[in-house]
């Protein structure tokens, strides 16, 4: 068998059977008693083990001829699905999205160990074990996780030192978790707390026997924390332990998932090199679209169009008829509008792509992070082009940590404030007009205005007579300065901010935008607008000087003139009273650096839109509307500043396109 032939077939078909088996576990979690959930996990286990052993893949084959095994036991009631056989699955779909990502970057597994699942799924269905664990130990060293250990650096680093705290109540106590909650008040008043095992839900609902663990780090003298501990009541015995990061080796790290295993020895190195030409093919993968065959039916029909079309005008060439040539031509134009308009259904899929990699990512961080929440989305089936899909998935991932790290708060939190326990995190799409528009809400604390402010004042962003002026609506923009950030203490995601600079180039590059809105103790909600597509565009084609630009219609609210005389300075900045409102005027030749006529008495004004601002932009003379296909400025032209690229007019001549949303 071509191994080149199938392995582009075997990639796609497996990465979509993995998302039905993603979707499948996740609704098992909360459906336990679901057969058909079962049975369908069963068979997307069943048919990933075929293709695998198929294509040679022996580690799948044998990691999914395990599962089989389990889940056929559980299909038989043999064995009764827990929290802890839903994790092993998890675990098991991890390592299988690790092989296939290997084999689209090398054609190879890697060396991906997978020992501990392959025992643990023998041990459940040959009842060796009743219970699960999720580390193997070795004798009573102790296992750190990554992350932790990351944290005790990065802690070391600013002067901190980091400690494990063992608790122990005493057994005559009756309210074991308030005595808890009294010893995590005492210490998140001189330290950050970056772990406690028991989990802190755990100690709430007292699922814990008389001691339980707290992993700190603080600056404040640990013989002064120790001093208030042990006037605590009720608690028998305090333990501290230094936590030296020399003292953790490789050994006692738990790994955290990493998105490949790399080859660790030479022959893997070589193998690697020799599949040089088999990893750059297999990339290409990711970049197909599953048609609907009406659409390519459709498509045929047009071309098909377009080929008596041409044949006809060969005839009337030959005749020389005007009149059956403009004919010709205005149907040529309908067919050709038509083309553009199935190709352009054609590249369009279902944001379901990118939404359906969520609810996972949301489980594990509410169970990292001790907090209850219940994602809901809405709109998957909106329809944006292919190239957006590939841009849009990192944006929305820093949005939603930031909600869950920081918006949503932890259940006791919630309760004490009058909110349900469970939060709520709203993923939701919708079009509008030429534009898609993704909103990420949740019913948190909301974003500290005063704190922000505060923030940015200190880090010489804005200055205090700037921040006097600012109301609560444009605060919040300040959290997508680079670097910006209201973090206090050190966890994963350190704090609003860190990262959403990046949520804003990356959404500008692709043509949209993103926008804030926040109210204390009720919600915080991010809005992104981004086009249906970035190869063709409606635009409106201006003159400045000698030279034609292109203004997207999208960003386009109306065109109007304004009289020279009514233009106003305000700290400045060129305005008008325009409908009620003060609208800020920006001159584009100014901008561009181009010559201009400043004696004229009326001025050409197209208004623009970026979210809820407004601006009027000054041109020399309107030439009309088209349709334009947008061409990139290339590597060294892509950071200029105020133009998103190009496109190529009737005549031959380049004209450039301007990106509105750098004019703000």
């Amino acid at each position: 068998m071509e191994f080149n032939q199938y392995i582009d077939i075997f990639i796609e078909e497996s990465n979509e059977h993995l998302q039905s088996m993603n979707d499948s576990l996740l609704k098992l979690e909360n459906e336990p008693e679901n057969i058909e959930l079962l049975n369908e996990i069963f068979r997307v286990s069943h048919t990933l083990k075929g293709m695998s052993a198929t294509m040679g893949f022996e580690k799948m084959s044998t990691l999914t001829h395990q599962m089989e095994n389990l889940l056929q036991e559980l299909r038989n009631q043999n064995i009764l699905i827990n929290t802890d056989i839903i994790d092993i699955l998890f675990q098991c779909f991890d390592k299988l999205e690790q092989y296939v990502s290997n084999i689209i970057e090398e054609s190879t597994e890697g060396d991906i160990d997978v020992t501990y699942l392959t025992e643990k799924l023998d041990e459940l269905v040959n009842g060796k074990s009743s219970t699960i664990t999720k580390e193997k130990s070795t004798g009573k060293e102790e296992i750190i996780e990554e992350h932790v250990l990351k944290i005790l650096k990065e802690a070391d680093k600013k002067g901190m030192k980091g400690y494990k705290i063992s608790v122990e109540v005493e057994e005559s106590c009756m309210l074991k978790a308030a005595r808890a909650f009294i010893v995590f008040n005492t210490l998140e008043e001189h330290s950050d707390i970056i772990k406690s095992n028991p989990t802190t839900e755990d100690i709430e609902d007292e699922k814990f026997d008389n001691t339980f663990e707290v992993f700190i780090v603080t600056e404040e003298s640990i013989e002064k924390i120790e001093k208030e501990l042990v006037a605590i009541s009720e608690i028998q015995n305090i333990n501290i332990e230094d936590l030296k990061i020399d003292s953790y080796d490789k050994s006692k790290v738990k790994k955290e998932n990493s998105i490949k295993d790399k080859p660790k020895n030479a022959e893997n190195l070589n193998n690697t090199k020799k599949n040089t030409v088999k990893k750059s093919k297999s990339r290409k993968v990711g970049k197909t679209v599953r048609v609907d065959i009406d659409r390519l039916d459709n498509l045929m029909n047009l071309v098909s169009e377009l080929i008596i079309i041409k044949t006809r005008m060969e005839e009337i060439g030959e005749n020389n008829d005007k009149q059956s040539m403009n004919e010709t031509t205005e149907y040529l134009e309908r067919i050709t509008t038509n083309l553009h308009d199935a190709v352009m259904k054609v590249r369009m899929v279902p944001i379901e792509r990118v939404f359906n990699r969520f609810p996972r990512m949301v489980r594990d961080l509410s169970k990292e992070l001790g907090k209850d929440i219940n994602l809901k989305m809405s709109g998957e089936e909106t329809e944006v082009d292919r190239t957006v899909i590939d841009e849009i998935g990192d944006p929305l991932i820093h949005l939603i940590r930031n909600s869950i790290d920081h918006g949503i708060e932890k259940p006791n939190e919630r309760k004490s404030i009058g909110k349900e326990s469970t939060g709520t995190l709203l993923l939701r799409s919708y079009p509008d007009g030429n534009n898609v528009v993704i909103e990420v809400q949740d019913d948190g604390s909301g974003i500290n205005i005063d704190k922000v402010k505060k923030k940015a004042i200190e880090n010489n962003i804005i200055t205090e007579e700037q921040g006097s002026q600012m109301d609560d609506k444009e605060v919040p923009e300040l959290l997508f300065m680079p670097g910006f950030s209201t973090a206090d203490k050190i966890t994963d995601v350190s704090g609003r901010g860190v990262g959403l600079d990046v949520v804003k180039s990356k959404i500008n590059s692709i043509g949209g935008i993103v926008e804030v809105e926040t109210k204390s103790n009720e919600y915080t909600k991010f809005t992104i607008r981004i086009p249906l597509t970035l190869a063709i565009i409606q635009a409106l084609l201006i003159k400045l000087y000698d030279e034609i630009y292109a203004i997207p219609l999208s960003s386009i609210k109306e065109i109007t003139t304004i009289k020279t005389d009514n233009i106003r300075k305000v700290q400045n900045q060129e305005v008008i009273l325009y409908r009620g409102k003060t609208l800020p005027l920006i001159r584009l030749n100014n901008v561009l650096d181009i010559e201009n006529d400043s004696n004229k008495e009326e001025l050409i004004s197209v208004i623009v839109k970026k979210g809820e601002k407004e601006a009027g932009l000054i041109v020399d003379e309107l030439i009309g509307q088209q349709e334009i296909v947008i061409k990139s400025l290339g590597k060294y032209l892509v950071k200029v500043k105020y133009l998103a690229g190009a496109t190529i007019l009737g005549n031959g001549n380049i004209s450039l396109i301007i990106d509105v949303n750098s004019l703000f």
